[in-house]
């Protein structure tokens, strides 16, 4: 991770910014970052402010904040299972700078686990080779038989919990140019925008409830890719000599761009720490297959690590939890779980050893509902969701809006006599409520029609009239909406 990979990664500078200063550094020296502010690409005070933001190198072992005996193991296991050889590969796999590997090797070598082979100049530049011992590969079998964890070094848990509370969601100030733009390409009432927009500076819980089909999801979404700030998570971390992972490629987004040139960089990758990934704030959407034993540490028996929960993995993002009482989880359970850390913003976990440590709770939690609030959760949990906004179908205008706009994206046409036709048949025929889920449902099913038949796609009264029989079963045609909103409350 160089200082150069971060400022494109915040978008301060381009690729072509950093081959002019790498340029200019060749024949002026310099760091990178001293070069890009003299040719007044950024300024001093931004480049500062990355390099004070980013998690910096250890250059002694106790910097790391993890014992040196754990370390060792850790670094045995990568060398045992994938045989390697020299400190820089040792350093690249752990993700420990090159002086703290070395001194590691000193003690490896004082205890007779590791010798010298000569030196290898394979990757451009000589180092020494190292081989494990009978003692050392002894020793690596018996870290492997501890836990089977091997990866880059663990932070200590402080470490993540400081790190937690450096880059809380609410640093970053979401304005209202900024809400605006993330909603542009919906149709929403500006009410409901106005009201949204507290709500997720202030970086607490949000309840969107409401009837099917009107983009509570969606906006959930929304709101959570808001958020633009590069943050640092931990590939692991420790406690009590314990494993426990947080990176997932399937959550957490790095940032680092694909094409990197790593010449001239002006700032040694060692003064950077390894061990954490700059990532985007990252998003969990969790629906009905939520339990409650998702929310807790999970242990590998047979690895003998940890796996964070989900809720862990959102630190410093978004945690959507869709379809909220739909849950294989009880309502009443779930938010039983969740009313200390949403009041006291802190969580406590537990190892199966029975020791307990806690962890800062920053994430917007967003409930999503089509059901009723008031038969999901009691009042005084109410009372500690602060922000309650309800989703609701949109007037004839709107409706028309949607349909012309999603029309529109597939290259046709929306007219008020087919309009009409649709609030017929759905509202005065079948006693149906519009919902902004319609349009999609029935321009998608034209489309399918017209492909089916091959003809070019058009919006006709007997292509509307067939879509509309999909969008709902004949034992639902004629009930009430107040009989439809009666059972929706019962479910």
């Amino acid at each position: 991770m160089l200082i150069g990979d971060l400022l494109l990664a915040h978008g301060l500078v381009t690729f072509a910014d950093i081959e002019l200063a790498v340029h200019r550094q060749k024949e002026n020296g310099g760091r990178l970052g001293e070069n890009l502010v003299a040719l007044g690409v950024l300024t001093k005070d931004q480049v500062e402010k990355v390099i004070y933001e980013a998690p910096q190198a250890s250059k002694t072992i106790e910097d790391t904040g993890v014992q040196s005996a754990n370390l060792l193991r850790i670094l045995f296991k990568a060398i045992y299972t994938n045989s390697l050889e020299t400190a820089s590969e040792f350093s690249a796999t752990i993700k420990l700078p090159v002086p703290v590997i070395n001194r590691l090797v000193q003690l490896a070598a004082d205890r007779k686990f590791i010798e010298a082979l000569g030196s290898s100049d394979q990757s451009g530049f000589s180092e020494n080779r190292y081989v494990l011992t009978e003692a050392g590969k002894r020793f690596a079998i018996e870290s492997l038989a501890q836990n089977q964890y091997v990866g880059p070094a663990p932070v200590s848990l402080k470490s993540y919990q400081d790190r937690i509370l450096q880059q809380k969601i609410t640093n970053e100030r979401v304005n209202k140019e900024k809400i605006a733009d993330s909603f542009k390409n919906l149709v929403i009432a500006d009410d409901f925008v106005r009201r949204l927009g507290p709500g997720i500076n202030a970086g607490k819980s949000i309840l969107l409830y409401g009837p099917p089909g009107n983009g509570k999801t969606t906006v959930a979404e929304k709101v959570a890719d808001i958020f633009a700030n590069i943050i640092y998570i931990p590939y692991c971390f420790e406690v009590d000599g314990q494993i426990i992972k947080v990176f997932d490629p399937a959550i957490h987004k790095p940032v680092l761009p694909k094409k990197q040139d790593q010449s001239g960089s002006g700032l040694r990758r060692e003064e950077f720490d390894g061990r954490w990934v700059p990532c985007e704030r990252p998003i969990v959407i969790t629906g009905g297959e939520l339990t409650l034993e998702m929310l807790d540490l999970s242990y590998n028996a047979h690895a003998k690590f940890y796996e964070a929960p989900l809720h862990v993995k959102a630190s410093n993002g978004t945690f959507i939890i869709d379809d909220f009482g739909r849950q294989l989880v009880s309502p009443e359970e779930l938010l039983n779980r969740w009313i200390v850390p949403l009041e006291s913003r802190i969580d406590f976990l537990k190892l199966h050893t029975g020791k307990s440590f806690q962890l800062p709770f920053d994430e917007l939690v967003i409930f999503s509902t089509n059901l009723s609030p008031d038969d999901l959760m009691d009042p005084a949990f109410l009372r500690r969701i602060p922000y309650k906004l309800e989703t609701v179908g949109p007037n004839k205008e709107q409706y028309f809006e949607i349909f012309k706009i999603v029309a529109a994206s597939r290259g046709l046409e929306m007219t008020e006599d087919i309009l009409n036709i649709v609030i017929e048949e759905l509202q005065v025929k079948n006693n149906f409520d519009l919902a902004c889920f319609q349009p999609k449902f029935i321009i998608d099913q034209i489309v399918s029609a017209c492909k089916y038949e091959e003809v070019a796609p058009v919006v006709t009264e007997e292509y509307v009239k067939d879509a509309l029989k999909n969008l709902y079963t004949s034992g639902a045609k004629g009930a009430s909406k107040t009989t439809a909103k009666s059972r929706a409350s019962k479910t």
